[in-house]
């Protein structure tokens, strides 16, 4: 889709991820819908106290859905089967055994690095993992944040492009503030040449830094259409966003809203109000808050907005009744113009 047509359609707020399952289903078994549910954002910890924590993941690689609606796909490798991988969740002073696991039909190896993590490779040295194999590591949640976690395996830049990443949330002790929802959204970009419908991955491109495709959860324009995120007005929304990279920075944006209160770099002990547009790096994280005050679909994108037509977008809807003293179509009224006599 040009992006002059993107636009337009974002304008309507009508962009749509087309049926992607149906699709799949008549392009073969081996095309699998591998965006990642943003509200699979795992269980809040709480108030409760430190614990022990296990968590699993496995590195599964397989053939995914690219881009819907241009029916193409690509060999993606991943955690868990999703781009991003799961969303993991804990609290600071937990102490976490970390699993991986390659799936036996993998071809190469892989590993993990968690940014929350101290320790050789945030673990990679530890989880070296060939096909078959599972290896385990123990760390201690010392520092509250949200972190990007990554395949660390040579060449890193072709495993994290081909959707090895996801966030790892380290909640302060407390947890953090209740909200109506809660998102999970990470920006990614694919290096896919090939004139059929299966897309390769190029390493020119990759040393070029021109991506073909600029994705939100794995997929272009996953979150569109049936797959929007949905609040009602009023609600206040939390998202955790993340850049797996590998090189791109976002300039986070939501159309037709303002960020109430932006976290700088995933800094839960900092926190930004009233924000426009923040910047989030390769490998970095933010989470931001706002109050859904009107009804629309807000647009999620990344302002560099050349990246809209390589499939950069998401859709919020807020479900609800208008509210015109914050925003209404036409003029002021007339009566409430005419000044008192």
């Amino acid at each position: 889709m040009k992006v002059r047509a993107i636009i337009g359609a974002l304008s309507l707020g009508m962009l749509a991820f087309g049926s992607s399952a149906a699709w799949a289903a008549g392009a073969g078994p081996a095309a699998v819908d591998i965006h990642q549910d943003p509200t699979k954002v795992g269980e809040p910890v709480g108030k409760r106290a430190a614990t022990t924590v296990k968590m699993a993941l496995e590195a599964i690689e397989l053939e995914g859905i690219l881009d819907a609606g241009a029916k193409t796909t690509y060999k993606y490798w991943t955690f868990n089967g999703k781009v991003p991988g799961p969303m993991l969740r804990a609290r600071v002073g937990d102490t976490i055994e970390l699993t991986l696991k390659n799936s036996k039909t993998s071809t190469v190896q892989h590993n993990i690095d968690l940014h929350a993590v101290w320790g050789q490779g945030g673990g990679a040295e530890a989880t070296k993992v060939n096909p078959g194999e599972e290896k385990s590591f123990v760390f201690k949640a010392t520092t509250p944040g949200l972190y990007v976690y990554h395949c660390a395996t040579g060449p890193i830049p072709m495993h994290i492009s081909s959707g090895m990443y996801g966030m790892i949330l380290i909640e302060p002790e407390g947890g953090l503030a209740k909200v109506e929802k809660e998102f999970y959204i990470m920006q990614g970009e694919l290096y896919a040449d090939g004139k059929g419908a299966h897309k390769d991955y190029n390493d020119d491109l990759m040393a070029a830094e021109h991506p073909t495709n600029v994705v939100m959860n794995g997929t272009g324009s996953a979150l569109t259409g049936a797959n929007a995120m949905k609040v009602k007005v009023g609600d206040n929304v939390r998202i955790f966003f993340g850049v797996g990279g590998p090189n791109l920075t976002s300039a986070f944006h939501g159309i037709g809203t303002i960020w109430d209160r932006v976290y700088p770099e995933a800094a839960l002990g900092d926190v930004h109000k009233n924000i426009q547009t923040t910047v989030v790096p390769p490998g970095g994280a933010t989470m931001v808050e706002f109050k859904a005050r009107v009804p629309a679909n807000f647009i999620l994108v990344d302002h560099a907005l050349g990246r809209l037509g390589k499939g950069n977008v998401a859709i919020l809807t807020a479900e609800g009744a208008a509210v015109p003293e914050i925003f209404h179509e036409g003029k002021l009224d007339a009566k409430k113009e005419a000044p008192k006599k």
